[in-house]
């Protein structure tokens, strides 16, 4: 039976798991290797043939747009699929990867059904959709949340599931800790927290360079512990943005009681570009200068 072979490239290693887990979990017909960043995948590329390129955009030593553009100018891989799976979704972005030839984008936070449509779409352009389908039944999808889980306890069972509709979601904080939440919570900078369910403006009320701690409003869809993220803040008078890609490592109620109007999360930081690094620092040292992020401004 002939094998897909995919290639999945991300400076984070717990995109690369969360991908490759997907597509292990959902297809049958699947192989994949996996590369830090442009210039590993770039040796890869040269030494074994892939039918499908997933591809992060931000990656220190060569950038997903800089892979892209060599990618079309290798005669073996002109017209292979190659996705690119990104937070960056502005106008001028994306114009960038079609003049490169960029075939498709995955937006990040993603959901299982978002990546697999994607590669499904990709692979039936480049008639190898039924290769991937072929053979034995593929294991059960277990969603977004299982794999989060799995990439990050590599396999072992962990004690965490999602809680049921009609219960607390939410524990409360301790009250010794925590103080009863103002009509909007104060804290050092404000930003937008984007899920795969919508977008959530948040109170950043501390910051390091491993996560940061979020205050945001009760919304009728919860977010859920492990679930994958992009936090974007914009910072100083030049309006630079930066878009941390991460998942939500705690949540707690910023109130003492079950039914707080505001929550407590903690976002643990996923992105090994020390660009990305370097820029945190900065907004550490500069929190004061945090201001609300305006999407698309």
């Amino acid at each position: 039976m002939a094998k897909v072979n995919v290639l999945v490239v991300d400076d984070a290693p717990f995109i690369r798991d969360l991908v490759k887990k997907c597509l292990r979990n959902s297809f049958p017909g699947v192989t994949t290797e996996d590369a830090v960043n442009g210039r590993k995948a770039q040796a890869l590329l040269m030494r074994e043939s892939f039918d499908l390129i997933l591809c992060d955009w931000e990656m220190p030593e060569m950038s997903g747009l800089e892979l892209l553009a060599w990618v079309r100018s290798q005669e073996q891989y002109k017209t292979t699929p190659f996705i690119m799976v990104t937070s960056r979704g502005d106008k001028e972005n994306v114009v960038q990867a079609i003049q490169a030839g960029v075939s498709d984008f995955v937006g990040k936070p993603f959901t299982n059904e978002q990546l697999l449509t994607k590669v499904k779409k990709a692979l039936a352009k480049s008639g190898r959709l039924d290769d991937l389908m072929s053979g034995a039944p593929a294991r059960s999808n277990p969603g977004v949340f299982n794999d989060s889980l799995s990439a990050l306890t590599g396999g072992k069972p962990a004690d965490v599931s999602r809680p049921a509709a009609t219960s607390p979601l939410i524990k409360p904080a301790p009250a010794a800790r925590t103080a009863a939440a103002p009509a909007a919570p104060a804290g050092r900078g404000q930003g937008q927290l984007r899920l795969a369910t919508g977008t959530q403006a948040c109170v950043i009320k501390a910051l390091s360079l491993k996560e940061a701690l979020l205050v945001v409003k009760r919304v009728d869809v919860l977010p859920q512990v492990l679930e994958s993220a992009v936090l974007d803040l914009e910072q100083g008078d030049n309006a630079e943005v930066a878009r941390l890609n991460g998942y939500l490592h705690a949540i707690v109620a910023h109130e003492p009681k079950p039914d707080s109007e505001w929550l407590q999360l903690t976002f643990r930081f996923v992105d090994q570009d020390a660009q990305k690094l370097d820029y945190i620092s900065r907004l550490i040292a500069r929190g004061s200068q945090l201001k609300h992020f305006v999407p698309g401004a």
